[in-house]
């Protein structure tokens, strides 16, 4: 069980880096008022969802900590990674126009 220990570790480091920053600029000094975050629609809400979803079940069936990091990576993080990485550039086109 310590795998599971170990990545939840991890998410927990990464939420601490994404949020605890944002948490210290509440009483800005710089005089301009801050900026609201952005909406997120409800596609991308679950987009972000099945993203998370589909690499958890991935740990479960295909443990990186037991079975090695390859399989893990190509069938539980790629999709995940291929799949932003399209959407990044689907938007890209979508704004340029």
């Amino acid at each position: 069980m310590s795998g599971i220990q170990e990545i939840l570790l991890i998410v927990l480091i990464i939420a601490a880096i994404v949020f605890l920053p944002r948490l210290g600029r509440r009483g800005g000094s710089e005089g301009r008022p801050p900026r609201a975050a952005p909406v997120l629609s409800g596609r991308v809400r679950l987009a972000v969802l099945a993203s998370a979803v589909w690499a958890v079940a991935a740990a479960l069936i295909l443990p990186p900590w037991r079975d090695g990091i390859l399989p893990f990576a190509l069938i539980g993080l790629g999709p995940v990674a291929l799949g932003w990485a399209a959407a990044w550039v689907v938007l890209g086109f979508r704004k340029g126009r």
